[in-house]
């Protein structure tokens, strides 16, 4: 069991192509069976994409950062990631998940869209792991909800490329065009959080025999999938 482990999660992480740490044994691990080790794999794996994002994001944003007075970007970033679990915050209404994501393309919203969407998009990551922090032998995984998750980090990949407030102004600017060259350090950070999903999702419904109900939606006019 354990080399099926090792492998199962020496897979993932180079599916994921990161840089994966094993952890030193710990007695608890033998309460966790290897589709576990695989979802705690995942798990931290798409929590520092979501980091890195929010950091990106920032920096390619300042303004956002100026909205919040005094605060850095590493600030802001512990604000977020080392806050209580529930993850509410009074600036943006007690909102998560989605309803947070939604606020950054809200006209009416003057506080900082990237920490909306930071937010919005680590709680509903969460979500799709049903909240948990950590996985042993009777925790289970819902195969749609992390497929669901997939699709709306599509959504919201599209949106922040396309929407634009009344003043033809992106909420938040993302790639950039510099002469010919395009960047597309977010799309590839966007693209490694779906594919930590979507690889998850395959291997919770392989284990289960659950299937899972494809959505086909067009971006231009898809809403969010709540979960």
């Amino acid at each position: 069991m354990f080399r099926a482990v090792s492998a199962a999660v020496l897979f993932i992480c180079m599916v994921v192509s990161s840089g994966c740490t094993f952890r030193s044994f710990r007695v608890k691990d033998v309460l966790k069976t290897p589709i576990d080790q695989v979802a705690d794999v995942h798990l931290h794996e798409v929590t520092g994409l979501a980091r890195s994002l929010m950091i990106k994001l920032y920096k390619r944003n300042p303004a956002e950062l100026r909205k919040t007075s005094g605060c850095t970007i590493d600030d802001r970033v512990r604000h977020l990631f080392e806050a209580p679990h529930e993850k509410r915050f009074v600036e943006l209404d007690n909102k998560t998940s989605i309803d947070a994501m939604l606020l950054c393309f809200d006209e009416g919203f003057a506080g900082d869209r990237v920490f909306a969407v930071s937010v919005g998009l680590l709680t509903m990551l969460r979500q799709s792991y049903n909240n948990k922090e950590e996985f042993f032998l009777f925790d289970t995984l819902d195969q749609q909800k992390l497929y669901n998750s997939a699709r709306n980090i599509e959504i919201l990949v599209w949106r922040l490329s396309k929407r634009r407030d009344k003043y033809n102004r992106l909420f938040l600017v993302t790639n950039e065009l510099k002469g010919e060259t395009t960047n597309l350090s977010f799309e590839r950070l966007f693209g490694k959080m779906i594919v930590v999903q979507d690889v998850l999702a395959k291997t919770v419904s392989g284990r289960t025999n659950r299937a899972i109900n494809s959505v086909v939606q067009r971006l231009a006019t898809a809403a969010f999938i709540p979960l």
